[in-house]
C-alpha cells in the first residue's frame, strides 16, 4: 500500500491530475489494489519496473516496452482498451499536456513513495536494433530481416496457405467465406487489374512469400520474377516453386529493388512494399518502377497510407517503428500518386481498401489467439505479445481512420501518349 490508498488508487489520482481525466480501464496494481470502471478491460501493473519503464520513456515506448516485456498486462478485450485510450486523447488533446515545475517534483516524490525510482530497464530483446543511416541497402536488409525472417513456420501457421501478408479483398460476408478466400480474391483483382495474358513477364517488387508470382503463374499463365530482401522468404519460395514444377515460369532473387537490372517488363506489383521504401527514396522507387516496365506496361501498388488529418506519425508510432516495421514510412495517398506521376507513371484508377485490412487483421488476430500456444513455442511470448499489440492496433488504425490502404493502377505511356488501357473497369470489377 502507498499510505493508506492502494497503489492502483494513487496511480488513477495521479492521471486525472496531469491528464484532467478519469482512468479509461481498469487498473490492478501488484499490491491487488483495484480502480476505475469495472466494465471496462483492466490494466494489470505487475511491478515497480513497469512504472520505472514510462518515468524514463513516459509515452507510447514506455507503454510499449512494459507490454512486450510482461510488466503490464491487459485482461479482456486489448483492442477496446487500446481504442478507450485513443478516445480519451483525441477527447482531450492529451498531446498538449505541459506539467509544471510543481507536477514534476509531485511526480518524483509519488515515485519515491511507490519504489519506482531506478536505472532505466534495458529494452526487450524483441526490440530492433539497427544501425547506420536509414535505407541504405544494409540497413534496408536489416529493417526487412527483423520482421519478416522472424520464422517461416510462424508466419504458415498464422496466414492462409497461400501466404499473402497484406491486405485481402472480401467479396462477401457470408459466414463460411475466410481470409483465404479474401486473399484469393485479392490476387485475381491484381492480376485483373494487371490484365495478365500468358507467357506475359510479371515482376513482383518486394514479393512476401511468393503468393502473387505464384498465383500468376498457375493460374494466367505468366512468367513471373519476385524480388526481396528476406532470405527466409527466399527459401520458402523457392520450395514452393519446386513443390509445384513452376521453375519454368518463376524465380525470385534476393535482391534490392535499386539493383534490379532488367527493362521491359509487361506489368509490375508490388504489394505493401512501398512502405518499407522511406520518404528520400520515393522519388527513385518510382522511376525505378517506370524504367523496369515496357510503353503501356501496367504497374498494379498497394500500399498503406497515413491519413491526412490523423495524427502526424509517418512511421506509425513508436511501437510500429521499434517492433514491427523500422524505418517505415507511410503519407497521405495523394503524395504517393503525385510521386508516381512525377516519375511519369499515368495514375488510372485508385481503390480504396481500408475496411478490407479491418477484416483481415481481425482474422489474424483470431488465429493468433487460437493458435497462441504453438505461436509461442515457435517465437517466444515476447514476440507473441508484439504480435497481439501490432494486430490490435493495426486493426483499431484502420477502423478509425488514421491509415488507410489503397491499390493504385498506373501504367507507363508511349511518348504519344497512348495507354492501350480499356475504355471502362469492367474488364476487372468483380461481377455478381
Amino acid at each position: 500500500m502507498a499510505g493508506s490508498t492502494g497503489i492502483a488508487q494513487t496511480l488513477a489520482g495521479l492521471v486525472e491530475r496531469f491528464l484532467g481525466a478519469e482512468l479509461p480501464v481498469r487498473l490492478r496494481a501488484w499490491d491487488g489494489s483495484v480502480t476505475g470502471p469495472v466494465d471496462a478491460p483492466v490494466v494489470v501493473v505487475r511491478s515497480q519496473r513497469a512504472l520505472r519503464r514510462l518515468l524514463w520513456d513516459p509515452n507510447e515506448l514506455g507503454l510499449a516496452r512494459a507490454y512486450v516485456s510482461g510488466d503490464i498486462d491487459v485482461e479482456g478485450d486489448l483492442k477496446e482498451g487500446l481504442s478507450r485510450f485513443w478516445q480519451l486523447v483525441r477527447r482531450e488533446g492529451l498531446g498538449k499536456v505541459r506539467l509544471t515545475a510543481k507536477d514534476r517534483v509531485d511526480i518524483v516524490r509519488a515515485a519515491l513513495r511507490l519504489g519506482v525510482l531506478g536505472k532505466r530497464p534495458a529494452p526487450p530483446p524483441e526490440e530492433a536494433r539497427l544501425s547506420g543511416a536509414e535505407h541504405t541497402k544494409s540497413r534496408d536488409r536489416d529493417a526487412i530481416s527483423h520482421h519478416y525472417d522472424l520464422s517461416n513456420e510462424f508466419y504458415r501457421t498464422l496466414l492462409d496457405p497461400n501466404m499473402a501478408y497484406s491486405c485481402g479483398y472480401w467479396t462477401s460476408d457470408a459466414p463460411d467465406y475466410t481470409v483465404e478466400d479474401s486473399q484469393r480474391d485479392k490476387l485475381d483483382l491484381i492480376c485483373r487489374k494487371l490484365d495478365l495474358q500468358p507467357d506475359m513477364r510479371l515482376l513482383d517488387v518486394g514479393c512476401g512469400w511468393g503468393s502473387l508470382i505464384l498465383h500468376a503463374a498457375t493460374h494466367y499463365g505468366v512468367h513471373a520474377t519476385g524480388v526481396t530482401l528476406a532470405a527466409e522468404q527466399r527459401e520458402f519460395i523457392t520450395a514452393r516453386i519446386a513443390e509445384r514444377g513452376l521453375g519454368d515460369r518463376v524465380q525470385v532473387r534476393l535482391q534490392d529493388y535499386r539493383e534490379i537490372p532488367e527493362e521491359g517488363y509487361d506489368a509490375i506489383g508490388t504489394v505493401e512494399m512501398g512502405e518499407h521504401v522511406g520518404l528520400g527514396n520515393y522519388p527513385t522507387y518510382a522511376a525505378q518502377l517506370f524504367r523496369l516496365l515496357k510503353p503501356q506496361g501496367r504497374l498494379l501498388l498497394q500500399q498503406m497510407s497515413r491519413v491526412a488529418s490523423a495524427p502526424k506519425a509517418p512511421g506509425g508510432g513508436s511501437f510500429i517503428e521499434r517492433y514491427v516495421a523500422p524505418d517505415m514510412h507511410m503519407r497521405p495517398v495523394g503524395e504517393t500518386i503525385a510521386m508516381l506521376e512525377q516519375a511519369g507513371l499515368e495514375v488510372r484508377d485508385v481503390e480504396a481498401l481500408r475496411e478490407h485490412y479491418v477484416w483481415t487483421v481481425d482474422a489474424w488476430a483470431q488465429t493468433l489467439e487460437e493458435r497462441a500456444e504453438e505461436l509461442t513455442k515457435l517465437v517466444g511470448e515476447g514476440q507473441l505479445r508484439v504480435w497481439r499489440l501490432y494486430l490490435a492496433g493495426g486493426a483499431l488504425a484502420f477502423k478509425e481512420n488514421r491509415m488507410g490502404v489503397d491499390q493504385i493502377l498506373a501504367v507507363r505511356p508511349t511518348l504519344n501518349g497512348a495507354s492501350g488501357m480499356p475504355r471502362t473497369r469492367r474488364t476487372w470489377e468483380v461481377v455478381a
